[in-house]
């Protein structure tokens, strides 16, 4: 009897057959059409692998169907410069960070407090006063040139590899709205006259992101489990770090990423935008309700 395509040779293997090889086993799929291919089938895309009959029914010249369009694994249209929004993001916070330091009142108002480092929880004038946007600001402002080093350099590794296998729309959207429950978290939990700062929610909501993206992709676990346990013991033992934005943006990024690498093809957008319009919203709950417990 022959084999269907994708079917698994080995039962006890567990891998799948190559499409179009079905006596290969292979744990790649290719980033368009999600089918199995072996080494020889392979062709190098911008995001991962596709399959021969991907880059055919891509190519050529003209305007192809709007079906037959490069798209990254998680539906987004894949860009000549994969790594574009990343750059932005950095040379954001690179200007804020040095801005503030030329101008220490540019960094007082991003974070509403007249001292440094820079506080902006506070239950007398900040978000309790109804400046919700100290939720987002507080995301772009460093204390320290180690502080805005080590989370750029995390931006750069994790970011890159994410947006190119997102998309760009879809990887903003995750960062800001991990980076935004992170601070929420923060300021459900946190004393109110803590000093709280930084972008390491949304660099923690990449990390739980990018070990989604790996288990849907198969790659090997290892690296990104253990970089991310060794964050978690450094986040846990050394003093003056808010561990509520690092969870709260990591728990975000985990279920914002699993939207978007495993919603389902017919209605791919609205589980991904949904799911982030939904963390959004508990955002909102958190700060309502904290709000008016300080009140």
């Amino acid at each position: 009897m022959e084999q269907a395509p994708g079917s698994r040779p080995d039962e006890q293997s567990g891998l799948p057959g190559c499409y179009r090889h079905p006596d290969r086993e292979t744990g790649v799929r290719c980033t368009r059409c999600e089918r199995p291919i072996c080494p020889e089938c392979m062709v190098s895309a911008s995001v991962g692998f596709q399959c021969p009959e991907c880059v055919r029914g891509g190519s050529g010249t003209g305007h192809a169907p709007a079906a037959n369009q490069p798209r990254t694994l998680a539906g987004g249209t894949v860009a000549a410069d994969p790594r574009l929004v990343t750059k932005i993001l950095i040379g954001i916070n690179l200007a804020v960070f040095f801005a503030g330091r030329a101008d220490t009142s540019f960094l007082d108002r991003l974070v509403q407090v007249g001292q440094w480092p820079p506080a902006p929880f506070t239950p007398t004038e900040g978000i309790a006063e109804g400046q919700w946007y100290l939720l987002f600001t507080s995301m772009f402002a460093h204390e320290a040139i180690w502080h805005i080093g080590f989370n750029m350099l995390s931006l750069w590794w994790l970011g890159g590899p994410l947006e190119a296998a997102l998309g760009r729309a879809r990887y903003l959207a995750l960062y800001l709205t991990s980076g935004l429950a992170g601070s929420a978290l923060t300021y459900l939990l946190e004393d109110p006259n803590t000093g709280t700062l930084g972008a390491s929610g949304a660099i923690f909501g990449l990390f739980g992101a990018t070990a989604v993206l790996m288990r849907r992709l198969r790659y090997d676990m290892r690296p990104v489990i253990a970089l991310l346990v060794i964050n978690l013991v450094f986040t846990f033992s050394w003093s003056g770090i808010a561990w509520q934005a690092h969870i709260g943006g990591l728990v975000a990024g985990v279920v914002i990423g699993y939207a978007m690498v495993h919603a389902p093809r017919e209605r791919r957008a609205l589980v991904q935008f949904g799911t982030c319009a939904l963390v959004l919203a508990a955002v909102v709950v958190i700060t309502i309700l904290r709000t008016a417990q300080l009140s």
